[in-house]
């Protein structure tokens, strides 16, 4: 699907999907109630790296084979009511694509967010410095 000519400011061209965009602005999509925020990330990223508060979690692969989670289309359809945007979330940008990709095979208006939860890893092999979700300041959470 088309990102709609009254949201789609800050939204980057993509193949296969509606768009990636930056985290702010699905932060205010979020806020606004105009979407979804989907955590493609697993179980064990989310528990002990963080997560955002109110996203859902439907893995796109599985730790620890990361095998593609064969409930994934299931559970994404069961998240996203009908006419609602769903923005996917993963470490760094990259898994969440893939899984944009799909979402919009199934007829989603999916976009993907740019920098992911974490960000690209930084000269010291370590991420969390360089963008993404919880370097930019938006709301998380650890247990």
């Amino acid at each position: 699907m088309k990102p709609d000519s009254t949201t789609d400011a800050g939204v980057q061209a993509a193949t296969g999907y509606a768009g990636d965009i930056a985290p702010a602005l699905a932060w205010q999509w979020l806020q606004a109630g105009k979407a979804v925020l989907v955590d493609v990330r697993t179980d064990a990223e989310r528990e002990w790296v963080g997560f955002v508060p109110g996203a859902v979690a439907v893995a796109w692969k599985q730790w620890p084979g990361m095998d593609l989670n064969a409930g994934f289309d299931e559970a994404l359809k069961a998240a996203v009511p009908a006419g609602t945007k769903v923005v996917l979330l993963c470490r760094s940008g990259v898994r969440s694509v893939a899984a944009a990709r799909r979402a919009a095979e199934m007829g989603l208006e999916a976009y993907n967010i740019l920098e992911g939860f974490e960000g690209d890893a930084d000269g010291q092999a370590q991420r969390g410095n360089r963008g993404g979700w919880r370097m930019r300041g938006l709301p998380w959470m650890q247990k």
